[in-house]
């Protein structure tokens, strides 16, 4: 996998929504068709809580952190969405539900495996929504876990990137990131690590050999 004298970097660091496992557009839409929801109320629902113009105490903001439990967020997200017919949706459980079709996707899966087995450090960086992560796997592909709703903070706050440089002990330019948000990529390359958007494992392999990481 390239020898060590070429790598760029010591750490690749990834989300997990949308990066290890299948896209949230594809996940969500199969969501959205199985309860019937009301696509136009969800969308304007997240675009309030995620957008550019969201309020710093959004519920989402809040959920990340850890500062709202998801049962709380549930009801929140509940009260705002409403079946194609105009019908509740069901508040218990709404996040297992929502991520039910979020399954690990194996070329990626793959691809972290392979990039830890040849010594390059692996670190999960995200932002919850809950605790439903396949903790076995977590402990086979990752060497170090930053959840965020375990330390109380969320990307792209710069604090959560400076506190997982902190934990691998390495400098930010040894490292890169992928996520699937433009806004998170942005707020890695402000701290100075490598940054990329991840869109499929071909994509995100190619990033990797570019720094010298060649699976």
């Amino acid at each position: 996998m390239g020898n060590e004298d070429e790598r760029q970097i010591d750490a690749v660091v990834l989300d997990w929504g949308g990066v290890l496992t299948v896209s949230v557009p594809q996940f969500v839409e199969e969501w959205l068709r199985t309860e019937n929801i009301d696509r136009e109320r969800y969308g304007a629902t997240i675009r309030g809580w995620m957008g550019r113009d969201a309020a710093p105490d959004n519920p989402v903001a809040r959920l990340e952190t850890g500062a709202l439990s998801v049962e709380e967020f549930e009801l929140l997200l509940a009260a705002e969405l409403a079946t194609v017919e105009g019908g509740e949706i069901a508040a218990a459980g709404l996040l297992r539900r929502m991520f039910g079709s979020a399954v690990p996707d194996p070329a990626m899966v793959r691809l972290v495996r392979e990039v830890r087995a040849a010594g390059v450090r692996t670190v999960l960086l995200s932002n919850s929504w809950g605790e439903g992560y396949p903790e076995d796997l977590l402990v086979e592909l990752f060497d170090t876990l930053v959840i965020s709703g375990r330390i109380g903070l969320r990307k792209p706050d710069p604090a959560i990137f400076e506190h997982t440089l902190e934990l691998v002990d390495l400098p930010a330019d040894r490292c890169v990131f992928f996520d699937d948000m433009q806004v998170n990529v942005q707020g890695a390359k402000a701290v100075g690590l490598h940054a990329f958007l991840h869109t499929d494992a071909d994509s995100t392999r190619a990033a990797l050999a570019g720094l010298g990481v060649k699976p």
